[in-house]
């Protein structure tokens, strides 16, 4: 029977991490950077935003469809459990974003949160840099769209209702699956998705406009749970949804097949072909961002499978596949916010 992790504080330590939930595995590795830039510039057209904001490095969750895997072996590490387990930290990042943002040149213009890793993962209990982040947004009136599958975003409510009240801020909670056990099979350190919808509902409820990602869309796994999907996001007050269709580029393509393969023997290979299927052949375009457009008769039919249903429940939706939605609402400067759709 393999042993818990189950340490007091080391004295010796200069930062202890207070978990949240299950205690972190033995073999999970924190490592202190310092960025020289807080803000990524994106320059893909079919990204609906230009600045994003990434506190953290490779990513606990451990999806393994996760398109940001392939980013870990430029640090040296592997795409597959490194990605999982060595977890770099940006600690200097609340002040390059201060620094940038008090620039006058900066145009107070929308920044996503979790454009590469999720910015919720547990590791943020204890480092706290994406609330700190935030709350240099509200200080500067800028507006945000963040996308997460962690339910410690509920902390930082009264945060988001200050950025909200200043500028604009629209959440968005990644909810591929609405069965908690497929979840877990696929997405092993995600919060399950019966807490994702619980977090819809409480920032729903603060005031807080929020939207549900259904992403990805694997074909044979999970399109048949879109319209339960969609429906628990509009019962917990989410006003807009999304999609994307799986894509595995370079290393993602190994380390899903091996887990789809674990967790569902049975479908596998019926899954894998779909994909190709409907991505003209291959899993997905060279290169780790690349997004191509879902193709052929059985996409199509989950196209308007999602249509129907967002259009049954009133939610606000794309068309086509969609980077994560943005706030609509227009800002006290007087600005525009662009659209993410």
């Amino acid at each position: 029977m393999p042993r818990s992790c189950d340490n007091p504080p080391n004295r010796f330590r200069e930062a202890h991490i207070e978990w949240e939930g299950e205690a972190p595995p033995a073999d999970l590795r924190v490592h202190e950077e310092h960025t020289k830039s807080a803000l990524s510039e994106n320059k893909s057209p079919d990204v609906g935003f230009r600045w994003s904001v990434n506190p953290y490095r490779g990513c606990f969750h451990g999806c393994a469809y996760c398109y940001a895997r392939p980013t870990h072996p430029y640090l040296g590490f592997g795409a597959g459990t490194d990605f999982e387990r060595q977890i770099v930290v940006k600690v200097n990042i609340v002040d390059r974003l201060r620094a940038r943002l008090r620039r006058k040149s900066w145009k107070q213009e929308l920044i996503a949160f979790s454009g590469n890793t999720d910015c919720y993962q547990p590791i943020e209990a204890h480092y706290q840099l994406t609330r700190h982040c935030l709350e240099t947004c509200a200080e500067y009136q800028t507006p945000v769209t963040i996308i997460t599958k962690g339910k410690l975003v509920r902390r930082d409510i009264d945060v988001l209702q200050t950025v909200h009240r200043k500028s604009a801020c629209r959440v968005a909670l990644s909810i591929p699956f609405a069965n908690d056990d497929h979840a877990r099979a696929i997405e092993p350190f995600a919060s399950p998705p019966s807490k994702r919808f619980e977090t819809l509902r409480m920032l729903s409820d603060a005031g807080i406009d929020t939207a549900v990602a259904v992403a990805p869309i694997i074909p044979g796994l999970n399109d048949d749970q879109i319209p339960a999907i969609l429906k628990r996001a509009r019962d917990a007050g989410a006003s807009s949804a999304s999609k994307i269709l799986l894509r595995l580029p370079l290393e993602v393509g190994p380390v899903f097949s091996a887990r789809l393969a674990e967790a569902f023997p049975l479908r596998h290979a019926k899954i894998m072909s779909a994909v190709r299927d409907m991505r003209r052949g291959q899993q997905s375009d060279a290169g780790f961002g690349a997004r191509m457009v879902g193709q052929g008769p059985r996409w199509a039919m989950i196209e308007k499978l999602f249509s129907l249903h967002c259009d049954r429940l009133g939610l606000e939706y794309p068309d086509g596949e969609a980077a994560e939605p943005a706030p609509r609402r227009e800002p006290a400067q007087g600005h525009q916010l662009p659209l993410l759709f």
